[in-house]
């Protein structure tokens, strides 16, 4: 069965900690995907080459690897270079996921330059291009990503006050590429809708691996007056 069979509208979880949060470390994310695994989960998101190393250690499933770095000429964060596409093919990751957005990214080296470099050194090494915009998603397909995903959606200068769910039914009519649904998809209605809409699969992480703000969503919630009408699930 290929890497795409397995995810097939199914569940991705994110299983992330940084260093500031409760969790981290990557015996927890170990468990942690441990646990998503038993749930039902059909692959892994995770950060890290240490993070990576452990998950392979207890889960099999397929691994959809990052590399977050800070670079001081550049607000992209997600696998910037090629120094971190390398360490994650080294590991051997089934995914490589990196930020596909218009920002500039570290030495002024942009998205195409990167993307072709990678793809004639790792012609088989599958690629995800984290997006924010429907240009950014074509360009991704035109280059020749194997999976595009909303991540950064909202998440950027260019895609501030967009929706995923907006963003997920325009890409369904203008990209043939498989779409990944990821970005606060956090409830179990919203991924099974993100599905209806035209995902292949769907990535859910905070809302499952994060606990802190899982309890702190209950608690906003409960601090509402009774009585008091929230807004609509978007």
């Amino acid at each position: 069965m290929t890497v795409f069979e397995e995810i097939k509208h199914k569940l991705i979880v994110s299983c992330q900690a940084l260093e500031d949060e409760p969790l981290y470390g990557s015996e927890i994310m170990a468990k942690m995907a441990r646990a998503a695994e038993i749930g039902g989960a059909s692959a892994i998101r995770a950060n890290t080459i240490a993070d990576i190393i452990a998950i392979k250690a207890q889960v099999n499933l397929p691994i959809i690897g990052i590399i977050k770095s800070d670079y001081p000429d550049s607000k992209v964060v997600i696998s910037p270079t090629i120094k971190e596409i390398e360490a994650l093919i080294d590991v051997g990751v089934d995914i490589i996921a990196l930020d596909a957005t218009d920002r500039v990214r570290p030495n002024g080296v942009s998205l195409r330059q990167l993307f072709l470099e990678v793809k004639k050194r790792y012609p088989d090494q599958l690629f995800m291009a984290d997006i924010s915009t429907i240009d950014e998603a074509k360009l991704a397909e035109e280059l020749g990503f194997d999976l595009i995903a909303t991540t950064l959606v909202g998440y950027t200068a260019s895609s501030l006050g967009a929706h995923p769910f907006d963003t997920l039914k325009s890409l369904t009519k203008v990209i043939k590429t498989k779409i990944i649904a990821e970005g606060n998809f956090d409830t179990p209605e919203k991924a099974k809708h993100a599905l209806e809409l035209g995902a292949y699969a769907v990535v859910v992480g905070s809302a499952i691996t994060r606990p802190q703000l899982i309890t702190k969503k209950f608690v906003d919630a409960i601090e509402v007056p009774i009585g008091a009408k929230e807004g609509p699930i978007k």
